[in-house]
């Protein structure tokens, strides 16, 4: 009472685009049955939403890898009907467990008249505790025969016969709790994703010795990338902060402070577009490491690819569409302006942001170019368009001009350039990584540069932040830092081209 929910309507979806094979009038009506069912349930005593515990012995893929062992044993399982046939005072159906399907076989006999009168109203999606004998049908189907069944939680809702993604991607990504219910590929991505995270842990932690730590989510200045922030306002104290766009400063702050190895598995948020590689909320990996610099963290980032697409796929190829992708070290690394030449034919090497804009338009068939880009944005903007989706193989892209990469030390023996390397991998960028720049003087000046950046246009530039410059100045060692996208990642681990695959 009281209380007043809004639901927008760019979220709501008719019966027929919910269920394609049922019409509006049979949702609304299997829906109303439903409800009817759990009212007669009610009355007759029985809890539709039991609270007991109920004590499970057996998943349903355990049961079919170890048949020998468990034929003629009592097993206790618990899972969602998917399937149900009736025959007449017995009956088949199909339960859904964490592990996958298994058959059950019920006979009115062995439950009883009423137990199996009230079997018989149970609906597709209800979850249900049954315990039972393990035994083959004639077929040869690995089942459990039934001898005590029960209601664990009544289902309200119409399970759709088909879930396709070629039918509406859109709800399956908003409803993924009935996209997880009826697809077990999407089940199997998740345990996946998880494989991905936990492998990184362990490899992180038990083989390299880091430190797991977690930074703020929200920040006066959303610094460490350049990329739009989303705003928000603290009420009681009365200031604009932001959303994190990268977990960098933070974590560097660690490292002046006496942490020799850091990293942080987290949700970083950029107010940007949406497409089959982006989305504005998303997890990164970043970690930090002291008396290192960039050539031993493109040696690490090898090897820990490697296992964790080992751990994952059970060997270091993954097939990602028509194509096969090896993790087998060592990768391909090659220079940006290198590579630029290589695609493109122009040598920037040396060229002032004034001669690379006046590169004629047409011969670089780019469109029109923003006037408030610097010599950085125009160059990334050339390898975007030109080579960053030509590397289908593991490829660092290495050694970025100084105005691409204001946070990263310069090179040591190529002036104008930066220490600093973008992993290319099925023709994205998956992760970025530095000799981290520890000069305060210089990074102070680096922020001034990205001042005027922003003052021409450009609003993803970097804002000056006084605490990170202070902190430097305490001395920070020489540290090579990596960002990994976790959901990029998944997404080629488990051979998946969207992004919302893996959300």
């Amino acid at each position: 009472k009281g209380l007043r929910i809004t639901m927008s309507n760019d979220n709501v979806k008719t019966p027929e685009q919910e269920y394609p094979e049922l019409t509006a009038e049979e949702i609304s009506e299997q829906r109303q049955i439903r409800r009817e069912k759990l009212q007669e349930l009610r009355e007759m005593g029985r809890d539709p939403f039991v609270q007991e515990t109920y004590n499970v012995t057996a998943h349903s893929k355990d049961i079919k890898d170890n048949y020998d062992a468990l034929e003629d044993q009592e097993v206790a399982i618990a899972g969602r009907i998917m399937s149900k046939r009736i025959m007449g005072k017995a009956a088949f159906f199909d339960v859904q467990d964490k592990q996958g399907r298994i058959q059950c076989y019920v006979k009115r006999d062995d439950i009883g008249t009423e137990e199996y009168k009230v079997f018989k109203t149970y609906d597709i999606g209800d979850l249900v505790g049954l315990k039972g004998i393990v035994f083959k049908t004639k077929t040869d189907e690995i089942s459990i025969h039934v001898h005590e069944l029960t209601l664990q939680a009544k289902s309200l809702q119409v399970l759709p016969d088909k879930w396709s993604g070629l039918v509406d991607t859109d709800l399956r990504y908003r409803q993924r709790y009935v996209d997880l219910i009826v697809n077990s590929d999407v089940r199997d991505t998740f345990l996946k994703r998880a494989k991905v995270v936990s492998t990184i842990r362990r490899v992180l932690e038990d083989d390299y010795g880091f430190l797991e730590v977690e930074t703020p989510v929200l920040q006066t200045i959303a610094g460490g990338a350049n990329a739009r922030p989303f705003n928000t306002h603290h009420n009681a104290l009365d200031f604009d902060l932001h959303l994190r766009i990268s977990l960098e400063l933070p974590l560097k702050r660690l490292i002046v402070g006496g942490l020799d190895r850091v990293y942080e598995l987290g949700k970083v948020f950029r107010n940007e577009g949406m497409d089959r590689f982006h989305n504005p909320e998303f997890t990164c990996m970043e970690l930090y490491v002291q008396y290192k610099d960039y050539n031993w963290m493109m040696s690490f980032t090898e090897k820990l690819l490697e296992k964790i697409c080992i751990e994952v796929n059970g060997k270091p190829e993954v097939q990602v569409g028509d194509k096969v992708i090896s993790f087998k070290a060592p990768f391909r690394r090659l220079p940006i302006l290198d590579a630029i030449k290589e695609k493109t034919g122009f040598d920037l090497y040396g060229k002032t942001e004034e001669e690379i804009r006046n590169i004629p338009v047409n011969e670089l068939k780019l469109e029109e170019i923003d006037e408030s880009f610097g010599k950085g944005k125009l160059i990334d903007e050339i390898f975007g368009e030109f080579c960053e989706g030509t590397y289908i193989q593991p490829t660092f892209i290495t050694d970025y001009p100084v105005e691409m990469s204001p946070l990263t030390k310069m090179h040591r023996s190529k002036p104008g350039l930066t220490e600093r390397f973008e992993l290319m991998v099925n023709g994205k960028e998956l992760a970025n990584a530095y000799s981290e720049l520890n000069d305060p003087i210089d990074q102070e000046e680096r922020f001034i540069e990205q001042m005027r950046l922003a003052d021409k246009g450009d609003d993803e530039a970097m804002i000056i932040d006084q605490d990170f410059l202070r902190s430097l100045q305490y001395g920070m060692p020489p540290t090579s830092g990596i960002g990994i996208g976790i959901d990029r990642l998944v997404m080629l681990m488990t051979g998946k081209e969207y992004i919302q695959e893996v959300l």
